[in-house]
């Protein structure tokens, strides 16, 4: 398939007003249980929980699936455009966002995303998308009439584009806070038609981007669009044949590490655990937690002890792109042959801790005895994800962890 509509486009955003940013900004609708974001909006009639987690105004017991959900969640965010709390823009703009997390910032571009791009995988995956995942969000956008949640992208590196974005945070932002996660969000509007045009033309001559989080949005972005054309017969609005998109500079994106907990040693003692492991790795024990310094090495918590793994170089398939990644390596070294895991996604015998936990989240699933052993990875690095990417092919489960997060509800494309 070849794709017809520009890489990406501008458009006019649904945004919270500047002095409502802070109220209205949220944490992405997947990264918080109903519990947990039932809490964090409590008292905050703004949050925009009460759009991407409509569950929470309802009884605790409800199906998160239910139609009532859908129609709860277009309820509120009705609620507040009649409010004065979100605007529409007047016309069609690229935004400038800036993420700024300890020593850590980013600077990337809001635009609208092409489906037939995606369609087309010029815009490339990684992961496979469970079904009842894209029903739910292809659920969410047709009750909206909007995307809410916006795909994470990555560009190759560019001098230029990333340039013309920064040029547009010297300008007064349209919304500037501070998260209580301690992350602070602030969005510029691109409204110059120069800057527009020369920032599309730029990202056109692009080869690909890369969906680094967003699975399922896009997915489910790519099935309202097709919907749409087949019940119209006459193809889709412009806007209906984009999604929403934050996308950033490769070279400024983080990737933390992902790390495995596992709950028994498949009969194994911890001794005999070690001696297996040492066939195919150089172990030496640590004094101190092992963050993995580079890749083909892990850390290993065992017994409250830890230990320095260095993979065997002729073990790791060097021209496989996803053999080659450290989290294949493990698996396929280690978690498989030694300790019986091969299914990643269904083996209830295994969890993963996002790098952002920190080691000490690892010791402490150990020490509690809850878990019996504890891997640290090395982070997956950006360029080994855009590899598979490019060969069509699909990383294994919990491979990435971005941070840090985008906030939900700073800017909405809706589908007219």
């Amino acid at each position: 398939m070849t794709a017809t509509h520009p890489l990406i486009h501008p458009f006019a955003a649904l945004r919270p007003r500047p002095e409502h940013a802070a109220a209205v900004a949220a944490p992405p609708y997947d990264v918080l249980s109903s519990d947990e974001a039932r809490a964090r909006a409590a008292g905050k009639p703004y949050s925009f929980l009460h759009i991407s987690k409509a569950e929470i105004d309802l009884p605790p017991e409800i199906d998160h699936y239910a139609p009532e959900v859908y129609a709860r969640s277009a309820e509120n965010l009705k609620k507040l455009i009649d409010g004065g709390i979100l605007l529409r823009e007047t016309q069609p703009c690229y935004y400038a966002y800036r993420l700024v997390m300890g020593t850590h910032t980013q600077t990337g571009l809001i635009a609208s995303a092409s489906v037939d791009a995606y369609d087309a995988s010029r815009i490339r995956k990684h992961e496979f998308t469970r079904p009842d995942k894209e029903d739910d969000r292809v659920r969410q956008i047709e009750a909206l009439s909007a995307q809410t949640g916006p795909v994470l992208l990555a560009h190759p590196d560019s001098d230029e584009a990333e340039r013309l974005v920064a040029a547009a945070t010297a300008g007064k932002p349209i919304a500037d806070l501070t998260a209580d996660d301690g992350i602070r969000h602030t969005v510029w509007r691109i409204d110059d038609d120069a800057a527009i045009a020369r920032i599309s033309a730029i990202v056109e001559a692009m080869p690909a981007l890369y969906i680094a989080d967003g699975h399922h949005r896009s997915a489910a972005a790519s099935r309202v669009a097709a919907a749409r054309r087949n019940a119209s017969g006459k193809g889709t609005p412009d806007s209906a044949e984009y999604f929403l998109a934050v996308i950033f500079p490769a070279r400024q994106m983080r990737i933390l590490d992902y790390n495995r907990v596992v709950r028994d040693l498949n009969g194994l003692t911890a001794d005999a655990l070690l001696k297996a492991i040492g066939e195919r790795c150089a172990v030496t024990p640590s004094a101190t937690p092992v963050h993995p310094e580079r890749t083909g090495t892990f850390g290993l918590y065992l017994d409250r002890r830890w230990y320095h793994l260095a993979i065997r170089p002729e073990l790791v398939p060097a021209q496989d792109p996803v053999r080659r990644l450290d989290v294949s390596v493990l698996t396929e070294q280690i978690l498989g042959p030694i300790l019986g895991i091969t299914d990643l996604r269904r083996d209830t015998r295994i969890e993963f801790v996002g790098g952002i936990r920190g080691l000490p989240e690892l010791e402490r699933r150990v020490n509690s005895g809850e878990m019996a052993a504890a891997f640290a990875m090395h982070p997956t690095q950006l360029s080994e994800l855009m590899s598979v990417a490019d060969a069509g092919e699909i990383m294994p489960p919990k491979s990435t962890w971005f941070e840090p997060k985008l906030a939900d509800g700073l800017a909405s494309h809706v589908l007219d």
